[in-house]
C-alpha cells in the first residue's frame, strides 16, 4: 500500500511534469490527456551498470528510492558536452527509427552530463517502453567512447493504469561533474600526444596498425587498475582491461577518422570480453588490442620460465582478421548486429608478408632479413593452413632451420606459437 507521504510526492513530481510539458518540451500528448485530479500510480524504479566487457559488478535490478524531481528539458542546449565530433554511428545505424528517437534523447542526457530527463512522447507513440531503454543505452556507449564516466542509468516510469505515460531516465555517473571535466582534459592532452605520432595522410591501415602497437606498448593488462572499464584509465593510468582498451582503441581511431566501434562478447573460456570492429578501406576487420597485448597473455602465467624470458610485447593475431579467425577463439554478443567480416587485404600477415601458403625458403629469409634490418628483435609469421604450420614447425624447430635465418645474432632462439591462429614468433634471447 503506497503511504500518505508517497502519494504526495507523486503528485509533486506529477505537478512539476504538467508544469514542463505544458511549455512544449517531450510528453505533452499524452500527459495532457490525463485528468487533473488522476493519482500517478506507484513509481516504477530501475537501476543498471553499463554492459561490461569483464569483470562485471552486478546485474539490472529494481529499487526504490527517493523521486527525481529535477528535469533537464531535452529541447535546450546543454551547458556542458562531452561528446566527441569524429564519434561514428554503427550502432546508432542499427536502430530502428522509433529506437532512434530515444538515442537522440539519452546521448544528449549521458553527453551533457545531465541529471535526468523525460523521454520523448514521440518515443511512446512509435511503440517504445522501458523494455528498450538497455539497448538504447548500450549502443549510445557503443557509438561514444567518450563518455568515460557513465557507469549505468535508472529509469522512472509513470503510469495511468495500465498505460505507460511517461519515462524519466538518469544516468549514474561515477565522479562528479568537476572531476570529469579536469579528466577530459588529461585524456585529450594524452591522445593528443600519442596522434602527434603519425602522419595525416597515413593509410586507414597504418592509422589502425599504429593505434594497436601504441596502446599496448603503453598499458599493461590488470585486473586490479582503477577506472578500467574506461579509457582514463589507459591514457592516464596506463593500466586497463578489455573494455578499457577498446574504447581507447574507438576512440583514437575515431580521432584519425577510420570508423571503429565496440563489440561486446565472451570468449571460449567463458569470460567476457570486448574488442572492437574497424573499416579499412571500405572493408571491415576485427581488432582485439587485449589480445595483442602480450602483457594479457603472461597475466596469469604460473611458468617461472616464461616470466623471466623478456617476449616480444606484441602478438599481431589479432590486428584485422576475419570472422572466421576471430570465432576460434571469441564469440559476438552484445545489442549490435555484427557483419560478417571476410576481407584479408589489411590483415597485419598478408600486409607484411608474413603469410605462408607453404614453407618458402625464399621468403622466410627476406622476411628474416627485413626484420634485421628493421632493428626488430622478433618476427611472427602465420601459416595459411595446418599443413603448412606442421611443415614449418619441422622445419624451423624439430629441424632447427631458424637458425639459418639468426646466424648473424648472439644467443639463444625463443619461440611461441598460436595452434588455433596457425601462427609463430621467434625471438633472440640471451638465456
Amino acid at each position: 500500500m503506497v503511504s500518505k507521504k508517497a502519494r504526495i510526492a507523486s503528485l509533486m513530481t506529477w505537478l512539476l511534469l504538467m508544469g514542463m510539458l505544458c511549455t512544449g518540451c517531450a510528453g505533452k500528448d499524452i500527459l495532457d490527456e490525463i485528468p487533473r485530479d488522476y493519482a500517478l500510480s506507484d513509481k516504477v524504479s530501475e537501476s543498471v551498470p553499463e554492459s561490461e566487457g569483464e569483470d562485471a559488478e552486478g546485474e539490472g535490478e529494481s529499487e526504490s528510492g527517493a523521486l527525481v524531481v529535477s528535469i533537464i528539458p531535452l529541447d535546450e542546449a546543454p551547458s556542458v558536452d562531452f561528446r566527441m565530433e569524429e564519434a561514428f554511428s554503427f550502432a546508432y545505424d542499427s536502430l530502428s527509427e522509433a529506437e532512434r528517437i530515444w538515442y537522440h534523447d539519452i546521448e544528449e542526457i549521458l553527453g551533457s552530463f545531465g541529471e535526468s530527463g523525460v523521454l520523448s512522447s514521440e518515443g511512446l507513440r512509435a511503440g517504445l517502453d522501458e523494455r528498450n531503454i538497455d539497448k538504447v543505452f548500450q549502443c549510445v556507449l557503443n557509438d561514444h567512447p567518450e563518455l568515460f564516466y557513465v557507469e549505468g542509468y535508472s529509469y522512472t516510469k509513470y503510469t495511468r493504469g495500465n498505460v505507460l505515460a511517461s519515462v524519466e531516465f538518469s544516468g549514474t555517473y561515477s565522479v562528479d561533474l568537476e572531476t570529469a571535466q579536469k579528466r577530459q582534459k588529461e585524456i585529450q592532452a594524452a591522445a593528443d600526444a600519442i596522434l602527434a605520432g603519425i602522419d595525416s595522410g597515413a593509410s586507414d591501415y597504418d592509422k589502425v596498425k599504429y593505434v594497436y602497437e601504441t596502446l599496448i606498448r603503453s598499458t599493461d593488462y590488470d585486473l586490479n587498475a582503477e577506472d578500467n572499464q574506461n579509457i582514463y584509465s589507459v591514457f592516464v593510468h596506463h593500466l586497463s582491461v578489455c573494455q578499457g582498451y577498446a574504447k581507447a582503441t574507438q576512440y583514437l581511431l575515431n580521432k584519425l577518422g577510420v570508423e571503429c566501434t565496440l563489440v561486446l562478447g565472451t570468449v571460449e573460456t567463458g569470460e567476457g570480453h570486448a574488442w572492437n570492429l574497424v573499416n579499412v578501406d571500405g572493408d571491415y576487420y576485427y581488432v582485439d588490442t587485449t589480445w595483442g597485448d602480450v602483457s594479457y597473455q603472461t597475466e596469469e602465467s604460473d611458468s617461472q620460465e616464461s616470466a623471466q624470458m623478456v617476449m616480444p610485447e606484441i602478438n599481431y593475431d589479432y590486428l584485422n582478421v576475419t570472422s572466421e579467425e576471430l570465432l576460434r577463439t571469441h564469440i559476438i554478443g552484445g545489442e549490435v548486429p555484427m557483419p560478417v567480416c571476410t576481407a584479408t587485404a589489411a590483415n597485419y600477415y598478408v600486409r607484411e608478408g608474413s603469410l605462408f601458403l607453404s614453407y618458402d625458403r625464399e621468403q622466410m629469409a627476406a622476411l628474416f632479413q627485413k626484420a634485421i634490418e628493421n632493428g626488430q628483435r622478433d618476427v611472427t609469421i602465420k601459416c595459411a593452413d595446418a599443413a603448412c604450420y606442421s611443415e614449418i614447425i619441422t622445419s624451423l624447430i624439430d629441424g632447427q632451420e631458424i637458425f639459418n635465418y639468426l646466424t648473424d645474432r648472439d644467443g639463444g632462439v625463443a619461440y611461441a606459437q598460436n595452434e588455433k591462429q596457425l601462427s609463430l614468433t621467434f625471438w633472440v634471447t640471451n638465456e
